[in-house]
C-alpha cells in the first residue's frame, strides 16, 4: 500500500511541477523541456521540500524512453533523408565526430579517461528534435530548404543515437578487455541485431498491419491506442529478453514498421500522446539527478560544454554547409538550430551511468548545458536574418561565404510543388468527390483526409492525394499540408470536432480559407465564431430548394422567385456568409476573397466523413458503386 502511494505523489508530484514549470517557461517564450527538467530540479533530492521516488520515476521514464524511439520510427522517411542526403550524411558525420573529439578531451582533462569522455563526447553531438522543429516552425522555416536540411541532418543524428544505445552495452557492459573478446562481443551483437531486424520487418511487417487493420475496422479508438501501443512496449521489451538488445532499439524498429504501413499517421496522432506524457517524466527523471549547486562547484567543466554545444558544434556546422555551397542564411540557420542538446543525449547519459562509465559530474553538466542551450537557442535564432543582413552589406565577405551551389538544389522540386494552391478536404463523400474534381479542374491540387481506410487506398491508386486520419488531431492535418493549403473545406454533414478543426487550421495557417457543411441551421453561430468563412447548412439548402420549387409550381415570375430566394436566404442563413462573400459571386478559393456565392435554389447534397468510431458518419449517406463507404456507413 505505501508502495502505491508512493508511486501516485511521484507521478503527480512530478507531473504538476512539469505542467506548471512547463506552462511559465512556455509564456516565457522558451522551450517547456525547460521546465520539465527544472520541475525534475524541483521535486528532486537536491532541492528542499516534496522529494520524488528518484527509482519510481526512472522506472516510469523507461516508458518514456521505448515511446520515444518508437515515434522516432514511426516518423523516420527514407525519403526525406535521401533528398537531402549529400549535405545532412556527411554534415552529421563530421559534426558528431568534432563534438566526440572534444568530448574525449573533456574527459581526459577533468580525469574521466577517454572512455567517459567518448561517451560524454556522443551525448553532446545530438540535438533534440523536439526543440529544432519548435524552432524552426515557430520562424516558418521548417518547410523551407533550411527546415528540410536540419531536419535530415538531425535523422541521421538519431540513427547515430540508435546505433550507440546498441553497441555501449557490447563495448562496457562485459568482458571486454582484450581485442579478441571486443571483436566477439561486437560479432554477436551484429547477429542479434540482424536477427532481431529480420524477424521484426518480416514477420512483423505482415503481422502488425494485418493486426492493425482487424483492429480499425472494430472503429473503437481504445482498442487502436491500445494495440499501438502493446506493439511499441512488447517488441521493446521482447528485443532485449529474447535478443539481448537494447529495448530502444526494439522500439525503433517497431515504429519503421509501423510507419511504413497505412497506420502510421493514425497511430501518430491517436496513441502517441501518451508518449509525450511519459516523455514528460523522462525529462523530469533527468532533471533530479541535477544538482543545482554544480555550476559553481565546477564552473570550468559548465564553460567548456557550453563552449562545445553552443560554439564547437555550430562553427562545425556552418563550415560543413558552407563547404557545400549553400547560402550563408541556411548555413547560419542550420548552425544555430543545432546548437543545443536534448532527450537523446539525456538517453545516451544514462545508459553511460548504468554502464559505470560516465561520473555524476557528466551527467550533472549535460543537464545543466541542456537547460541553457534549450532556454537561448530560440533567442539566438532569431539573431540569423540580422546576421545574414550585416554579411550582405559587405561584398567581398558576402561573395566569400554566400557562393551559391552550381548543381541544382535537391529539394527544387519540393519547393515548386509547395509554391502550388492546395486545398484540403475532410471527408469523401458525393460532395467530396465532387468538389475535389472541380478543385482540379481548377488547377488546385486536393488533398483529401478520410477515416475509411479502403477509401483512402483507392485514391491512392487513381493518382489522388489522401490523408488517413482523424482531422481533429493537428498531426492530422498538417500531414495534408493545412498550413500550406489556400482552403479547408469541411464537405460532410456531421464532421466531428468541426469546430476543434478549425481552430487547429487557424492555428496552424491563420490566413486559409474555411468552408464548412454542417446538418442544422443552429450550428452556424458556433463555426462561425471559431473562424469559419463560410457555413452551408444542409436544412436551409433544401428549404430554399422547395422554396424555388414551389414558386415555379405556382407559376411565379422568375424576378419573383429572385425576390422571395433572397428574402429566405436573409432568414435562414443570418450571419452564416459574410457580406463581401455574398457581394461577389466571382470570388474564388484560390483568389482568397471569400468562400464562392451558392447558386440558387441549389441543395447541398450530403455526404459521410470521419466522425466518431461508434457511430455513422451521417444521417444521410449516398455511396456510390464501386466506391467503398465512408467509415461508419
Amino acid at each position: 500500500m505505501h508502495a502505491n502511494i508512493d508511486l501516485i505523489l511521484t507521478l503527480t508530484g512530478g507531473l504538476a511541477a512539469a505542467l506548471a514549470l512547463g506552462y511559465v517557461t512556455h509564456r516565457l517564450g522558451l522551450s517547456p523541456i525547460v521546465g520539465y527538467l527544472l520541475a525534475g530540479v524541483v521535486v528532486g533530492p537536491n532541492t528542499p521540500g516534496f522529494v520524488a521516488n528518484r527509482h519510481m520515476a526512472e522506472q516510469l521514464a523507461e516508458v518514456g524512453v521505448i515511446l520515444l524511439m518508437f515515434g522516432v520510427g514511426l516518423q523516420f522517411h527514407i525519403r526525406e533523408l535521401l533528398a537531402v542526403r549529400w549535405i545532412a550524411v556527411p554534415g552529421a558525420i563530421v559534426q558528431s565526430l568534432c563534438a566526440t573529439v572534444l568530448g574525449a578531451v573533456i574527459g581526459w582533462g577533468f580525469g574521466w579517461g577517454w572512455s567517459a569522455g567518448l561517451v560524454y563526447g556522443m551525448a553532446m553531438s545530438v540535438a533534440s528534435t523536439v526543440v529544432l522543429v519548435r524552432v524552426l516552425a515557430d520562424h516558418n522555416d521548417l518547410h523551407t530548404p533550411t527546415g528540410h536540411i536540419a531536419v535530415g541532418w538531425l535523422v541521421v543524428e538519431d540513427l547515430f543515437t540508435v546505433v550507440l544505445l546498441v553497441l555501449l552495452p557490447a563495448l562496457f557492459g562485459g568482458e571486454v578487455a582484450n581485442p579478441t573478446g571486443l571483436t566477439l562481443a561486437l560479432i554477436l551483437t551484429a547477429l542479434k541485431i540482424g536477427l532481431l531486424v529480420a524477424v521484426t520487418f518480416v514477420l512483423g511487417g505482415r503481422l502488425i498491419p494485418w493486426l492493425l487493420g482487424h483492429v480499425a475496422e472494430t472503429r473503437s479508438r481504445e482498442l487502436f491506442t491500445l494495440t499501438v501501443l502493446v506493439m511499441a512496449l512488447g517488441i521493446a521489451v521482447g528485443s532485449a529478453k529474447l535478443f539481448g538488445v537494447s529495448m530502444a532499439l526494439g522500439a525503433f524498429l517497431a515504429g519503421m514498421v509501423v510507419g511504413r504501413s497505412d497506420f502510421s499517421l493514425r497511430a501518430a496522432t491517436e496513441a502517441l500522446p501518451m508518449r509525450d506524457a511519459f516523455a514528460v517524466l523522462f525529462f523530469v527523471s533527468t532533471g533530479m539527478l541535477f544538482n543545482p549547486r554544480f555550476p559553481l562547484e565546477a564552473p570550468w567543466l559548465m564553460a567548456a560544454t557550453l563552449a562545445i554545444i553552443m560554439l564547437g558544434k555550430p562553427l562545425a556546422a556552418l563550415v560543413i554547409v558552407l563547404l557545400l555551397r549553400y547560402p550563408i542564411g541556411i548555413a547560419l540557420a542550420v548552425a544555430v538550430a543545432l546548437a543545443q542538446i536534448g532527450e537523446f543525449s539525456f538517453m545516451l547519459a544514462a545508459l553511460g551511468r548504468e554502464l559505470g562509465v560516465l561520473p555524476d559530474d557528466a551527467t550533472n553538466a549535460l543537464v545543466a548545458a541542456a537547460i541553457l542551450s534549450i532556454s537561448v537557442n530560440p533567442l539566438l535564432y532569431r539573431l540569423v536574418n540580422p546576421a545574414e543582413a550585416w554579411i550582405t552589406r559587405r561584398p567581398r565577405l558576402s561573395e566569400w561565404l554566400g557562393r551559391r551551389s552550381a548543381l541544382p538544389s535537391p529539394l527544387a522540386e519540393d519547393e515548386e510543388r509547395s509554391a502550388r494552391q492546395r486545398a484540403v478536404i475532410v471527408g469523401y463523400g458525393p460532395v467530396g468527390r465532387t468538389l475535389s474534381r472541380l478543385l482540379r479542374d481548377n488547377e488546385i491540387e486536393p488533398t483529401i483526409i478520410e477515416l475509411n481506410l479502403e477509401t483512402v487506398r483507392q485514391l491512392r491508386e487513381e493518382g489522388w492525394t489522401a490523408v488517413y486520419g482523424d482531422a481533429g488531431h493537428p498531426d492530422t492535418l498538417k500531414a495534408a499540408g493545412v498550413d500550406r493549403a489556400a482552403g479547408l473545406l469541411l464537405s460532410a454533414s456531421e464532421t466531428r470536432n468541426a469546430e476543434e478543426i478549425i481552430r487547429v487550421a487557424r492555428d496552424l495557417n491563420p490566413k486559409v480559407r474555411v468552408l464548412v457543411r454542417c446538418l442544422y441551421l443552429r450550428n452556424i453561430p458556433a463555426l462561425r465564431k471559431v473562424g469559419a468563412d463560410g457555413v452551408y447548412a444542409g436544412e436551409g439548402e433544401v428549404a430554399l430548394a422547395l422554396t424555388e420549387s414551389i414558386l415555379r409550381e405556382l407559376g411565379a415570375l422568375p424576378d419573383q422567385i429572385d425576390r422571395e430566394r433572397e428574402r429566405v436566404r436573409a432568414d435562414l442563413f443570418a450571419g452564416a456568409i459574410p457580406p463581401e462573400a455574398a457581394a461577389s459571386p466571382g470570388s474564388s478559393l484560390a483568389a482568397g476573397s471569400g468562400p464562392p456565392a451558392e447558386s440558387a435554389g441549389t441543395p447541398v447534397v450530403t455526404d459521410g466523413t470521419n466522425t466518431s468510431d461508434d457511430k455513422p458518419q451521417s444521417v444521410d449517406n449516398v455511396a456510390e458503386p464501386g466506391v467503398p463507404p465512408p467509415e461508419g456507413a
